[in-house]
């Protein structure tokens, strides 16, 4: 699970958009090369944050990712905490628990399952909330795709890690409980400074962890290098890509872009990790992908 901006820019209204030059197609072009190579820089991230496993394990890889993340977005949000009054700090305490229990679920859920189940599962938060809050019946047909899609993922076998599945059930649940505490603290803090503060109180609530692990089992620096690559590779990379493509692609491009991330954390996961997917997990895939895609093409807003 990547950092994601806090919110997106407002659209403008009706008069100024009618006025507004059309985006140069230059501009497109970049905004959706940006996107490419965001979701490449997220899941390859991943995977290489998975590669620290045996030495950190995912808890502590989870822990410098929180610091990265926490320096990045303090840099961009500089958020002024003294300021913060009780009703800004609950949402922003809150975030930070969510935050870090969503990374570290995920994590653990790549650890069992592999990248490409574990992202598709954790994809289902946002997807859950797009279809929850619709009332069209094409969304409720997508609904069904998306549940045959976990179905097929899910089914019993020999080797099925249902521990593995229940924390990748755990990073969706925590990510749609983000995108919810995202526009409480977007509406009560201004720019990304509420992020920035839940990012930095997560990061003290790993500060110990960190320590732990480094006193138990003293970490290599291949290590280290891989789990800082992770945080910046998903984390920073991200922040600043989405920052400039929500600037250049429609946001429904842009939302139907995120749906393919499940799609790319396979390939990353089978070229990168050797991590084999056979036709019915392709098929899951595509069906969540899926999913989310026709609902975002069928969507007027």
């Amino acid at each position: 699970m990547r950092t994601r901006p806090a919110s997106a820019p407002a659209p403008a209204p009706a008069s100024a958009a009618s006025s507004a030059r059309p985006e140069p197609a230059g501009g497109r072009l970049a905004g959706l090369a940006t996107m490419v190579g965001s979701g490449l820089s997220n899941q390859t991230g991943a995977a290489i944050g998975s590669l620290a496993f045996p030495v950190l394990g995912p808890l502590g890889v989870v822990a410098v990712r929180q610091y990265v993340a926490a320096l990045v977005l303090v840099a961009v949000g500089r958020p002024r905490t003294r300021t913060f009054t009780w009703g800004q700090w609950w949402p922003v305490v809150l975030l930070s628990l969510v935050f870090g229990t969503m990374n570290l679920s995920l994590y653990s859920a790549i650890e069992r399952v592999g990248l490409g189940l574990a992202v598709t599962l954790e994809f289902l938060g946002p997807l859950t909330i797009a279809l929850a809050t619709s009332r069209r019946r094409v969304d409720v047909c997508c609904a069904a795709i998306a549940a045959a899609g976990v179905v097929t993922l899910m089914r019993p076998q020999p080797s099925t890690d249902y521990l593995g599945m229940a924390l990748g059930l755990l990073a969706a649940v925590c990510w749609a409980s983000y995108i919810l505490l995202n526009r409480t603290v977007g509406r009560r803090i201004p720019g990304a400074q509420g992020a920035a503060a839940a990012s930095c109180l997560s990061a003290l609530m790993f500060l110990p962890v960190g320590v732990i692990v480094v006193l138990r089992h003293p970490p290599t620096t291949g290590a280290v290098a891989c789990a800082v690559a992770a945080g910046v590779l998903s984390s920073a990379v991200p922040y600043v890509a989405d920052l400039f493509t929500l600037r250049h692609v429609p946001a429904r491009a842009f939302g139907l872009f995120m749906s393919v991330n499940p799609v790319l954390a396979a390939l990353v996961g089978l070229i990168g990790l050797g991590q084999e997917l056979g036709a019915p997990e392709w098929a899951g895939i595509g069906a969540v992908v899926a999913a989310n895609a026709l609902s975002i093409l069928t969507s007027r807003n």
